[in-house]
């Protein structure tokens, strides 16, 4: 049963919500080196081994690189139905992130400019867990941002099932996003080749995506080499309620980030001590009708807690330090609340918003960030996929107006040959250049 404790606004939260993050095992960090140090030695014969080994399949007679035949096959097993869903999930994605684009810009004044290049990443690597929930939507919610942001190139890498093949909804996700790249891939080892390349493989400028806890240590390692979106932990929802709330509609939106994973956080906070009971009396009817119901429960129990908070203010001061990745506002007059959000990957307002609409369909990106790291980190956006360039244009006559403070700023800085590269074109005798 999930536990219920009383907390005061400042008062100490359960040791279970204080450190979220799975990142810290030496272990795993050691395990992770060892293999990028493997795949960097060996490259594709290193990624067959440890296909091999991890997920149990040998791949060397049908080659890492998904075929068009499969693609093929893909679309023939994938029903009409699913296939305009994931149509529709993609068009809504392109439209939001469409919004987020960035243009070239140049402010000219006399004499001088000013301005800004956005140029898109030249490649991009998508890694999309697979296992017992084949993440279509990831597909999506990776691609279609690189995609929209202009993103030439873009390889994904999704770990094969046992007999070498990729759920076929993920493979008519990525066709559907324009990726013809698809590599089966998983762990570890698949972040290491797309960091580092291999002959099958060319390495890419950022790898995105969430994954185990062996990816997302990958990851950490390897950024510098790559650029990384973020390193993600166990998923997680928040949901402030009070006495309107249904306990149902609440206790369902829990259900569905603990069957993510037995390391998954459910969390509610509300005002109303009937509705804590009255979930928690819910979550064990709905538990029970759970085909991942030992997953959900083990979540529930480690890591799921209610707190019961004096009013909303509380609530959302216990919000914000926890910094969910989903936070559910199931309140009256939920918008009214909305500016004492602080710190949440995404937040969905009102009693018909349930953290799956935003997994699957409204269009907002699914990849936010989790352990507490909403406080500095964002969701993923077109921005992880371009680069800025900054510009700066001075004429002869602007710089001999500003040299003297650059000179004098240097000196400060006991860089004397940043001053006198400023003032080289101004000596006595220097003709106009």
């Amino acid at each position: 049963m999930i536990p219920i404790y009383t907390v005061q606004r400042g008062g100490d939260l359960p040791e279970k919500l204080r450190s979220r993050s799975q990142l810290t095992q030496e272990s795993v960090s050691q395990a992770v080196q060892e293999i990028l140090n493997g795949v960097r030695a060996r490259g594709d014969e290193a990624l067959y081994e440890y296909e091999e080994k991890f997920d149990h399949v040998d791949l060397r007679p049908q080659g890492l690189r998904v075929t068009k035949e499969e693609m093929e096959a893909a679309y023939r097993a994938v029903d009409a139905d699913l296939l305009a869903t994931l149509r529709r999930s993609r068009d809504n994605i392109v439209a939001f992130h469409e919004k987020q684009l960035e243009k070239t810009w140049v402010d000219f004044q006399e004499g001088s400019a000013l301005g800004q290049l956005v140029r898109p990443l030249a490649r991009a690597g998508v890694y999309v867990p697979g296992g017992t929930a084949p993440l279509s939507s990831s597909v999506l919610m990776n691609a279609l941002p690189a995609k929209v942001a202009g993103v030439s190139s873009i390889a994904m890498c999704t770990p094969p099932g046992p007999d070498g093949s990729i759920d076929p909804a993920m493979l008519v996700a990525a066709d559907l996003c324009g990726i013809s790249e698809i590599y089966k891939l998983g762990g570890a080892q698949a972040v290491a080749a797309m960091a580092f390349g291999t002959k099958t493989i060319r390495p890419v400028d950022k790898i995105v995506g969430p994954g185990n806890l062996y990816v997302a240590n990958a990851k950490r390692a390897v950024y510098g080499f790559v650029g990384i979106d973020m390193v993600a932990g166990p998923s997680e929802v928040l949901i402030v309620a009070d006495d309107t709330a249904n306990p149902r509609y609440v206790a369902a939106d829990l259900l569905s980030q603990a069957e993510h994973d037995k390391v998954a956080a459910p969390i509610l906070v509300s005002t109303s001590a009937a509705l804590a009971k009255a979930v928690q009396t819910e979550l064990a009817a709905q538990l029970a009708a759970l085909p991942r119901a030992q997953i959900a429960e083990a979540a529930i129990e480690n890591n799921g807690a209610i707190l019961l908070a004096e009013d909303l203010d509380t609530a959302f001061d216990l919000a914000n330090r926890i910094a969910p990745e989903h936070l559910e506002l199931c309140i009256a007059d939920a918008f009214s609340h909305l500016g004492k959000v602080k710190n949440a990957g995404a937040c969905f307002v009102g009693h018909f918003s349930p953290e799956p609409l935003g997994d699957y369909f409204a269009g907002p990106n699914h990849v936010l960030p989790t352990s507490g790291t909403a406080r500095f980190f964002s969701p993923l956006t077109v921005q992880d996929f371009i680069k800025r360039t900054s510009i700066v244009y001075y004429s002869r006559k602007k710089l001999a107006a500003a040299y003297e403070d650059i000179a004098r700023f240097a000196r400060a800085e006991k860089l004397e040959a940043h001053a006198r590269s400023a003032e080289i074109r101004f000596l006595d005798g220097e003709k106009e250049g």
